[in-house]
Formats: structure tokens, sequence, C-alpha cells
């Protein structure tokens, strides 16, 4: 009796690996892109939330006659919130604490800031530095003045 043993052949392996390699090369750039894609929206993410954190901020320092022309506090759905000339600081106790983000689940780093007029902060959603996907809030630098927002997705 003769037995038959049937395996792959070189060739089809080599033309299996082929089109694998085929598939791969153009995955790759698609999924690169989609990272860069994720790390903008969340930039545009966390600029929403700044502007949304220092209007209601402002809002509840109004309403409750906070705005003073230097530091002030308020209490934000049981959180303290530094303010300065109304709205808040540009630091962890201020802003951060208004957005109620945790850099370490977030993945944010913070750079720069302060509780003083003027103060930039800068969130960096690579954890890296600059040039980076960041966004930038500068608190008040003085009274009956808004903070500056600004965005860097450029090198997202």
């Amino acid at each position: 009796m003769k037995r038959c043993i049937r395996g792959f052949t070189l060739i089809e392996l080599v033309v299996t690996l082929s089109v694998i390699a085929i598939l791969a090369a153009l995955a790759l750039p698609r999924y690169i892109a989609l990272q860069t894609q994720a790390r903008a929206a969340k930039a545009q993410a966390v600029y929403g939330g700044i502007k949304s954190a220092a209007a209601l901020a402002h809002a509840q320092a109004l309403a409750t006659n906070t705005v003073t022309n230097g530091p002030a506090s308020i209490t934000m759905e049981g959180q303290s919130v530094d303010l300065i000339h109304g709205y808040p600081t540009a630091n962890g106790t201020g802003i951060m604490a208004a957005m109620q983000i945790d850099l370490a689940s977030d993945q944010v780093t913070l750079n720069g800031g302060g509780a003083g007029a003027g103060a930039t902060l800068r969130i960096d959603m690579n954890g890296g530095t600059p040039p980076e996907c960041s966004v930038f809030y500068t608190a008040p630098a003085a009274a009956n003045t808004a903070p500056v927002f600004n965005i860097d997705t450029i090198q997202c």
C-alpha cells in the first residue's frame, strides 16, 4: 500500500506570505492615520471641555456674586475651584478642578500654569514635550477680561 503524504508546497507558502505582507502594508498606514485622528479628537474634546468648564465656573461666580478683581473660590459639584478675575486659575485647583479631569486615567500631562493672572497652562495629549498635540488655557490677565483658549493639533 502506498501512503500519500500531503502538505503545502514551498510555492504555496511563499504566495500566502506575500498576500499577508501586501495586506499588512496596506493596513499599516491606515492604522497610523487612525491614531493621529484619535489624538486630534481627544485634543478637541479637552478644548471643548475647558471652554465649557470656564464658562460654567464664571456663570456660577456671577450667580453667587463671587466675581472679584483678584483671587476667589467657588464650589462646583462639591469640589473647590480657585478663580482669578471671575474665571478659573490656570492650574490643577482651577481649570482642571472645574473640568474634573483625572491626569492618570485621561492620560494627559500638565505643563506650566499657575494661580496668577495671565498664567498659561499647556495640556499635552501625548505626555511628552512640544511639539505636541496640546491645548492651552490662559487665565484672564486683568479684571473684566476673558481667558484665552488655544489648540495645537498639527503635531498629533
